[in-house]
This record gives C-alpha cells, structure tokens and sequence, in this order.
C-alpha cells in the first residue's frame, strides 16, 4: 500500500468512525457497537492487528444511570496542560477549557474539558475511574474527542446554554488499548474520578 492510500485510508476511518455518533433513534448504541465492531473487523486503519481472528469489542450492558445531566464551566484562567502520548508523536499542548460538573451515584464529580493548542482547536475528555486497571483500560478512557467527531452521542448540548447531557454509555478506549504501537494522550490526574463508572468499553481482550 502506497504512502498516499493510507493516508486516504486513515480519512475514510475517521470519517466512518464519526458517522457512527451520528446515529439516532432507540436503537442507536446498539447500532453504535455494531458499527464499531465491524470497522475494527473491516478497515485497513483498525487498530486491531489480528482482524481474522477479531471477535469484537467488550462493554458493559447499556444503563441509563450514565446518561446525566452536566453543567460546564469555563475557566477563569487558561492554563495550558502537556500531556505526553508515550510515543513517537511526544506530548500534545492543551489548555484547560472548563470543567463539567455532575452527578454520577450521588457523588459529586468534576471533568477538566481540555482543548487542542493547535490550528481549529477541539474539545477533548479523558478519564479514569475506579473500574481503571480492574475491568477497563488502565490509562483511561475518552468520553468524546471533537476533533475526530465522537462526541455526537456522548454529549449533548443545548443550544444557549451552560447545560448539556453527558452519556457514559459512549465512553471508548484510546487506540493504544488495543495496540501499543499506536500512542495515546491519557487522562491527567484531575480527571480521576473517584467512583466506578460501569458503562460504555471495558478492556480489549484479544
């Protein structure tokens, strides 16, 4: 495969994987774990190298309990944050955004909300949780990455307004749960939450 076909390639992921937070209706995680399932099955750019032998990926069953309401508040100072990928690519520049505030099980939680230092910016949430290194991935997980379009499900916002709908549902594993050749930014010590989050992907087991 030329250089040019996989970077057309990775395109093609990108956009795939995005369309997926596009789907609505009664159905729609259901519909989103099947989708993903097959992308990681099919695509040339599936982080997963033995894709004959792929079974699919590992969630939790869908509980409404995760799909709270938030409030985000935006920063009174933009501190920047560097969070290093443990790879080739280094460490990525953001700042500090905001945090969102909720309830999950009648505990109290804060999430820094990051944006990308870089040309068009982007929201990004990574966490970790008390089920981190138990039943899922042990860097974390992400609730939504704007930047490659998957938070059209996680997050719902109400226009003109401070408040939205956080879905722990669609949380997912960064790309380097499933290979360590791929480098991931993982999430930084502020968004360790302090109770178990049982919803959305648990740990990739080949």
């Amino acid at each position: 495969m030329g250089a040019g076909q996989e970077l057309l390639d990775l395109v093609d992921w990108r956009r795939r994987v995005g369309d997926l937070y596009r789907l609505r209706g009664a159905g729609a995680l259901e519909d989103f774990r099947r989708g993903r399932d097959h992308l990681f099955r099919t695509h040339s750019q599936s982080p997963i190298e033995d894709r004959a032998g792929f079974h699919g990926l590992d969630y939790f069953p869908p509980d409404p309990a995760f799909r709270v309401p938030a409030q985000l508040v935006p920063a009174t100072v933009a501190e920047d944050l560097v969070i290093g990928t443990g790879g080739e690519d280094g460490a990525i520049r953001y700042r500090r955004a905001g945090s969102l505030q909720f309830e999950l099980e009648g505990t109290a939680c804060s999430l820094t909300v990051l944006s990308l230092v870089a040309y068009g910016g982007g929201l990004f949430l990574p966490f970790k949780d008390a089920t981190s290194r138990v039943d899922t991935y042990g860097g974390g997980r992400y609730l939504f990455d704007t930047v490659k379009n998957t938070d059209g499900l996680a997050l719902e916002v109400e226009a003109g307004s401070d408040r939205l709908i956080i879905d722990f549902n669609y949380a997912y594993n960064p790309s380097c749960a499933y290979n360590p050749r791929w480098a991931c930014p993982l999430a930084p010590p502020e968004n360790i939450l302090p109770i178990a989050v049982n919803a959305g992907e648990k740990s990739y087991q080949p």
